[in-house]
């Protein structure tokens, strides 16, 4: 596919700006725009050909569902054929924001924006702009991040323009995404709901509303119901090997290891001056590394370096979504000191 078009950075808090990338949205093409996650790479969600756009645009393997966007709690009982029993108190506690429901999904969602699946992923972002654009649409909006399939999620309408000048028209600016990780995707279509993919609403989180929640196993990652399961994802350039453990040894680790031509990413209190060290948070800031973990992903793709070593954080809270992304960008280069 040949892109060729002029892409334009529009101002978010703009109700015309938005009005505009409406339009674009339901004469069947794609902008890009803020939530609180990352920015996403909107089309209509009902509309099987814009759907073809997103995953021909990013690269994307189409068994890799997409996540539908609604502005209300009324917008999803045309998306799905049954509401779940735990659907309006997940709804009540978590929307909007970064959390995703898979549900039993209606034959007015495409079969490409679900893979194929007979259920579908379905969110209410947090972030106005999107708000406000799924609104001015009057359509939801399926929407991965905007963004190159296997690369860094972008957090800045700057990193959107890096990845997709020339292919899209429209990118509104909404400023740095709040949480910087991409949201929690939670199957609610069977009996117990599981934990697909760990994002912005922790585990700890869901267990205080449903206390029965589980966590999907390696091995269901071979048929993915939620983007981010089944293929290496935010993987900058050079070769990046996750290392776990108490941040001191991890620490000691990478340095040995740090020479001219490799990198380290690590927590604030362990930075140093080096020409090739990128911190992103202190190891108990789980807030800031899930914030700034993708902006620091790609200042190192802008470094000539041929290996990454990234201190990796314990699992706890927000910290299993990090420790999640930073092995999924490692792929098998996992070292694990505890």
């Amino acid at each position: 596919m040949v892109f060729s078009m002029e892409t334009k950075i529009l101002d978010a808090n703009n109700p015309e700006c938005i009005k505009r990338c409406a339009g674009i949205i339901n004469r069947g093409g794609l902008v890009a725009f803020p939530t609180e996650t990352v920015y996403g790479l909107g089309a209509n969600a009902l509309d099987e050909k814009a759907a073809e756009e997103i995953f021909a645009l990013k690269g994307r393997q189409m068994d890799n569902p997409l996540i539908v966007h609604v502005a209300s709690l009324d917008d999803v009982g045309a998306l799905i054929k049954t509401t779940p029993e735990a659907f309006k108190t997940l709804a009540d506690a978590f929307w909007p924001g970064p959390l995703t429901l898979i549900m039993e999904k209606c034959d007015i969602i495409p079969d490409n924006v679900t893979a194929g699946l007979d259920t579908v992923a379905i969110r209410m972002p947090e972030h106005p702009a999107a708000l406000a654009l799924i609104r001015a649409s009057s359509k939801p909006i399926a929407a991965p991040s905007a963004n190159p399939s296997g690369k860094p999620s972008p957090t800045k309408a700057i990193h959107v323009m890096y990845d997709l000048s020339g292919k899209i028209p429209y990118i509104l600016d909404g400023g740095d995404c709040r949480v910087g990780l991409e949201s929690t995707v939670l199957d609610i279509s069977g009996k117990v709901p599981r934990v697909l993919r760990p994002g912005g609403v922790t585990l700890e989180e869901l267990r205080a509303v449903i206390k029965n929640v589980e966590v999907a196993n390696q091995v269901e990652v071979s048929s993915p119901r939620s983007p981010g399961m089944k293929y290496r994802h935010y993987a900058p350039k050079a070769p990046l090997t996750a290392v776990l453990g108490p941040p001191g040894e991890t620490a000691e680790y990478i340095k040995q290891r740090l020479s001219g031509n490799t990198a380290a990413l690590l927590f604030d209190e362990y930075g140093f001056e080096h020409l090739h060290v990128v911190t992103y948070g202190s190891s108990k800031d789980y807030s800031k590394q899930a914030a700034h973990l993708f902006g620091a992903l790609r200042k190192l793709d802008n470094m000539d370096i041929s290996a990454i070593y990234a201190q990796t954080p314990d699992e706890n809270g927000l910290g299993f979504a990090i420790a999640n992304r930073l092995k999924k960008a490692a792929g098998d280069n996992i070292v694990d000191l505890r």
